[in-house]
């Protein structure tokens, strides 16, 4: 599920199902005079919970689950999403008709005395699926709401081979603030453990021969390949992470990541070197 594919509107149907779940145990009812007594919640009462606070929440996790699949499963060709819309639609109507006639028809009890009102919990769950069902029928007809729900990440600017990473990035052997970075051409210790620097080489490209292992970085994500040559990726190679380049065969690289995975990386255009 890709959270990034969220918009404003899924945001308004989760703070209203948040809301909505609140207002769940707090009292469905009023009555003067009642003070000290213990009056019910919607837990309390069978078919106020199923028919709207439920029903609300149940129809905006369909909501939020739709727009989070890259593909969304269709049930009597109907997807997801169109299920939740209909789901807090009925919530709303439900929490409507409860507000109307909270005792269910029994307004007067025993000696005449009024029955009882609506309670904060009825009330708050009115609004909240109000708001659920609002923003499940606006979403895709608003522009506002159909703006992405989380900004998209910045871009890696990609920097030349052999470049120097800017301090603080990556994974280990980042300089900390206040500390020299690593010069080009030194070379790295153990993995995690960088070096004292040593006299810079000359930028000329190295004969395989003389490889020597050096840390990078890649500006997008890029998949790392079995050394047999199956087509299948064993990892992926994240921005912002260090991986330690232990041999170079050709144009290819093959590096090894954090847990001790062993791959090629085909792709080594605009890699960060460290």
């Amino acid at each position: 599920m890709n959270i990034r594919s969220l918009t404003r509107g899924d945001g308004v149907v989760i703070g209203a199902a948040v809301l909505l779940f609140i207002a769940s145990f707090l009292g469905i009812y009023s009555v003067d005079g009642a003070e000290g007594v213990d009056l019910p919640n919607a837990w309390g009462s069978a078919p106020l919970l199923m028919s709207v606070f439920l029903a609300g929440i149940i129809g905006a996790a369909l909501i939020v689950v739709a727009h989070g699949l890259p593909q969304v499963p269709k049930v009597v060709g109907l997807d997801l999403g169109q299920f939740g819309v209909a789901f807090t639609v009925f919530a709303a109507w439900s929490a409507l008709g409860n507000i109307v006639d909270p005792a269910g028809g029994y307004n007067n009890v025993g000696d005449g005395a009024a029955g009882p009102d609506a309670g904060t919990g009825a009330i708050l769950g009115l609004v909240a699926t109000l708001i659920l069902a609002g923003a499940a029928i606006a979403t895709p007809l608003v522009p506002a709401l159909k703006g992405a729900l989380l900004p998209a990440p910045k871009p890696v600017t990609p920097q030349p081979y052999g470049a120097q990473p800017p301090g603080g990035y990556g994974y280990p052997g980042a300089p900390q603030p206040g500390q020299p970075g690593q010069p080009y051409g030194a070379q790295p210790g153990p993995f995690g453990q960088p070096s004292q620097p040593q006299a810079a080489a000359p930028q000329a490209q190295q004969p395989a021969g003389d490889f020597s292992p050096f840390w990078f970085a890649v500006p997008v994500p890029r998949p790392l390949f079995a050394e047999d040559g199956s087509p299948t990726p064993i990892a992926e190679l994240a921005p912002g992470t260090w991986y330690l380049a232990v041999e170079q065969r050709g144009a290819v690289l093959v590096a090894q990541t954090q847990d001790g995975r062993r791959g090629v990386l085909q792709d080594t255009s605009g890699i960060q070197r460290g």
